[in-house]
């Protein structure tokens, strides 16, 4: 008898179930960025999708000459991930280099699918922030359905600051965070809904947190990175609010602002680019969550979720290296 390498033990779920899971958890927010920011965010999304997997196919096709693996669906996580970290409004040529980056350096120049060590979507959006800063910080305001010309607005595509980004520019200027919360005028189930300008990612905590839980319930991600992620980040910024509360945003609002819901739930549990271990898990969750509020409160960008992930992702070696699982039998 021939005893092949381990694991030997067999398990119901498969590569495609997974990732077509994390597609259909992804659903409830889409519809709602389709809801607040009409027909820019679904051509978004098309657009970023089928140019993530036209690139695999071409790459593994005519480069690598290996057989094609899209029906595992890890492209179209991709391509949907990469739009939901993108403005609605996007010129279609940008979401298709964003596309190139994260398939093509991200993602094959590694050798594909299970080999790359950053996050693709990840990758794809900061490369655009970093190659057009202007065209990536330009974020459409949500329609306004009880406006009478609401179908011109959903048109017209109105562009304004993220929460955030509006708070940090009135902090450089000498505005408390007290007066710029009451300027910006939010209110807690805006915040929840997503009644706000941003990314798709950024709409509605309430649909995130939905497929989320749904992730949760389907076993496609284990609770440590989300909640060591979220918590991390919550307790921090209540520190910083706490030594001094007209300079630091109060942690609910941090929490519920930007996109560190999409991050906890849908970018930092990528089982690729994360840890193997529960302990090493909660690690690299904590990591996401302090360097996600500092980046916010000290760095150049109001939003920091992108670069404190990938950041991680370089530590993941290490953590995996530190947090070894038990051999078995000892």
């Amino acid at each position: 008898m021939v005893v092949s390498g381990s694991p030997h033990i067999h398990g119901p779920e498969s590569v495609a179930k997974i990732m077509w899971g994390v597609v259909i958890a992804l659903l409830p927010a889409l519809a709602v960025s389709v809801y607040y920011f009409g027909l820019p965010a679904l051509r978004t999304v098309l657009v970023s999708t089928a140019a993530c997997v036209a690139c695999e196919w071409l790459i593994q096709r005519f480069m690598l000459k290996k057989p094609c693996s899209l029906q595992d669906g890890s492209a179209v996580i991709t391509g949907l991930l990469l739009a939901f970290n993108l403005p609605a409004t996007l010129p279609w040529w940008l979401t298709v280099l964003g596309a190139m980056a994260a398939i093509g350096l991200a993602k094959m120049a590694y050798g594909g699918l299970g080999n790359n060590p950053f996050n693709p979507a990840l990758v794809g959006r900061v490369f655009l922030l970093i190659s057009f800063p202007v065209a990536m910080t330009t974020w459409p305001q949500p329609i306004d359905y009880a406006h009478p010309d609401f179908a011109l607005s959903a048109t017209d595509a109105l562009t304004g600051p993220t929460p955030l980004g509006l708070i940090k520019e009135n902090l450089q200027q000498g505005v408390s965070v007290d007066e710029s919360l009451r300027t910006l005028g939010v209110t807690p189930l805006e915040l929840l809904t997503g009644h706000r300008a941003g990314s798709l990612g950024e709409v509605s905590v309430l649909a995130i947190l939905l497929g989320g839980l749904f992730l949760l319930w389907r076993r496609i991600i284990t609770w440590h990175i989300p909640v060591a992620f979220l918590g991390s980040a919550f307790v921090f910024a209540a520190i910083l609010h706490a030594a001094d509360p007209q300079a630091f945003l109060p942690p609910g609002f941090s929490i519920l602002t930007g996109g560190i819901m999409l991050g906890a739930f849908f970018m930092a549990t990528d089982m690729v680019t994360s840890p193997m271990t529960p302990w090493g898990k909660i690690v690299f969750g904590l990591g996401c969550g302090l360097l996600t509020i500092l980046i916010r409160n000290f760095g150049a960008y109001p939003e920091g979720v992108s670069f404190a992930i990938l950041i991680m992702n370089a530590f993941v070696p290490l953590i995996n290296r530190g947090f070894k699982p038990q051999r078995y039998g000892c």
